[in-house]
C-alpha cells in the first residue's frame, strides 16, 4: 500500500493508477488522491508522485514571468567593478566570453551551457509545452519536447550561478568597490520564480495528459510476460518474457529496459575518471590574480586559506564544502554503493538509497567554483591595475564535476534492492 499524505479535500483521479518507484522498483497501486498531496514509496522512502491542483496554469504564469525577468538578467551588467578611477562591468555572457578568449574553451562552454542556454531552453521548452496544454492543443511533437526538457532540469544552473556571483562579490571587496547590477536583481527573481514553478509542478500530470497511466489489469499476471518501467515517463507496460530488448515506451518512446544498461560498468569508469581528474583539480592552480602587478597562481586549497586570513571565514567555509568536500564525500558514497551492489550487502538497503538521492542532488553545487572564475575573469580585467585569469586546474575540476554528475545519473539504485528478496518493511508481491 503506498502512503500518501496531503489535504482530505479536492477531486481525486489516480484511484487505480499502477506506478513504480525509480529509487526501488517497488510497484504501487496508487490511491484516491486529492490536490496537494504527496505519495512516498513504503520500501525506500522516495517521492513517488505529486499530485497539485490546477499545476498546468500556475506553472505557465510562472515561467512566462521568469522568462521577463531571465532576459534582464542577460542583457545587462551583473557586477560592476571600479578600481583606481577605472570601471569594468560584466554580465553573465561575458564569464563565458572572457574564458573563450582566454582560451579556455571547455570553461567557457560549461558556463555559458549551465548558467544562460540550459535555464533559457528550460524555460523556453517548458512555455511550449505548457501553453498547447492550456490551449487543449496537442501537437505531435509535444511528447518528445517534453522528454527533452525534463532531461534539462539537471544542467540548469542558475542558483549556482548565484552563489558563484556572491563568492566572488564577497572576494572582491578588499580589492576594488564593486556595485550590483539590475540584472542580479532579476537574476535572483529568475531563480525565485523557477523555484516556485518546480515547486508546484507534476510532471505526471503532462505525461498522464498525453496518454493514460497503466492502472491494476497490468498487474494481472499472465505466462512467460514481465513487467518494465519507463525511466522517463514511469509508464508501466507488460511485454513478453522473450522480448525485452529492443522495445520503446508506447507513451513517450524512451527505449525500455529492466535495469540501466551496464549500470556498474558506467558508473566505475566514470567515477575513476573522475578520480584521475580530481588531482590535476587541486594541484594545478584554477586562477591567478595579478593586482599592482603582484601576485601568483592560486589553487583551490590555496583560495580557501586566503579567504580565512582575510577574514571571510563564512566565505571560506562554504567553497571549502562546494569544492572540497563535495566532490570527495560524492565519490566515496558512489564507491560505497557500487561495492555494496557487487558484493551483494543486504543490509541498509534504504540508508543506500537515501545516501544516493543526497549524492544525486548535491553534486551539481560544486560548479560554485567554476562560476566564481568566470565571473572574476570578466570582472577584473583592468591591465595593469588588476587582472584575473583562469588556469587549467579550473578545466580539471568543471571535468570532476561533470563527470560525478553523469556517475550518479548512470548509476541504477533499484540495483541495491535486487539483492533480496524482501524489503525491509517486509515481502512485497511485485517487484520490476
Amino acid at each position: 500500500m503506498l502512503s500518501a499524505t496531503g489535504r482530505p479535500d479536492g477531486p481525486a483521479t489516480t484511484a487505480g493508477e499502477v506506478i513504480a518507484c525509480h529509487e526501488c522498483g517497488t510497484v504501487h497501486v496508487l490511491p484516491a488522491m486529492p490536490d496537494d498531496t504527496v505519495a512516498r514509496c513504503t520500501a525506500c522512502g522516495a517521492t513517488m508522485f505529486i499530485r497539485y491542483d490546477r499545476t498546468v496554469e500556475r506553472t505557465l504564469a510562472l515561467y512566462l514571468a521568469a522568462l521577463a525577468l531571465v532576459l534582464v538578467a542577460n542583457a545587462f551588467p551583473i557586477l560592476t567593478m571600479s578600481l583606481e578611477g577605472q570601471s569594468n562591468a560584466a554580465t553573465i555572457l561575458d564569464s563565458a566570453r572572457t574564458l573563450y578568449a582566454e582560451g579556455m574553451w571547455p570553461l567557457a562552454l560549461a558556463v555559458a551551457l549551465a548558467g544562460i542556454v540550459m535555464p533559457l531552453g528550460k524555460i523556453l521548452g517548458m512555455i511550449a509545452i505548457l501553453l498547447p496544454l492550456q490551449l487543449g492543443w496537442h501537437p505531435p511533437w509535444m511528447v518528445a519536447g517534453f522528454r527533452w526538457v525534463e532531461r534539462l532540469q539537471p544542467w540548469a544552473m542558475m542558483e549556482v550561478y548565484l552563489l558563484g556571483v556572491i563568492v566572488a562579490y564577497v572576494k572582491l571587496q578588499d580589492l576594488a568597490t564593486i556595485q550590483v547590477g539590475v540584472a542580479a536583481l532579476a537574476f535572483v527573481g529568475t531563480i525565485l520564480l523557477l523555484s516556485a514553478a518546480d515547486a508546484r509542478f507534476d510532471p505526471h500530470a503532462i505525461w498522464r495528459r498525453l496518454a493514460p497511466q497503466a492502472r491494476r489489469d497490468v498487474l494481472a499476471p499472465a505466462p512467460q510476460t514481465v513487467l518494465l518501467a519507463c525511466e522517463q515517463c514511469d509508464q508501466l507496460v507488460r511485454v513478453a518474457a522473450d522480448r525485452v530488448h529492443g522495445l520503446s515506451c508506447p507513451r513517450c518512446g524512451v527505449a525500455l529496459h529492466r535495469r540501466k544498461p551496464d549500470s556498474l560498468t558506467r558508473t566505475w569508469a566514470l567515477v575513476l575518471t573522475a578520480m584521475i581528474l580530481y588531482v590535476p583539480a587541486n594541484v594545478l592552480p584554477v586562477l591567478t590574480v595579478i593586482s599592482f602587478g603582484q601576485g601568483a597562481p592560486s589553487t583551490i586549497v590555496g583560495g580557501v586559506i586566503e579567504l580565512i586570513h582575510a577574514g571571510m571565514l563564512p566565505v571560506a567555509l562554504l567553497v571549502f564544502f562546494a569544492s572540497i568536500l563535495v566532490p570527495v564525500l560524492k565519490l566515496a558514497g558512489l564507491i560505497l554503493l557500487l561495492l555494496s551492489v557487487q558484493f551483494g550487502w543486504r543490509t541498509h538497503r534504504r540508508d543506500r538509497t537515501r545516501l544516493y538521492r543526497i549524492i544525486e542532488g548535491i553534486g551539481r553545487w560544486s560548479m560554485v567554483d567554476v562560476f566564481m572564475t568566470g565571473i572574476l575573469a570578466a570582472l577584473v580585467a583592468l591591465g595593469n591595475l588588476a587582472t584575473i585569469t583562469a588556469s587549467a586546474g579550473a578545466v580539471a575540476f568543471c571535468g570532476v564535476v561533470i563527470v560525478t554528475i553523469l556517475a550518479s545519473m548512470s548509476f541504477d539504485p533499484r540495483l541495491i534492492w535486487d539483492m533480496a528478496d524482501e524489503r525491509d518493511n517486509g515481502p512485497h508481491p511485485l517487484r520490476v
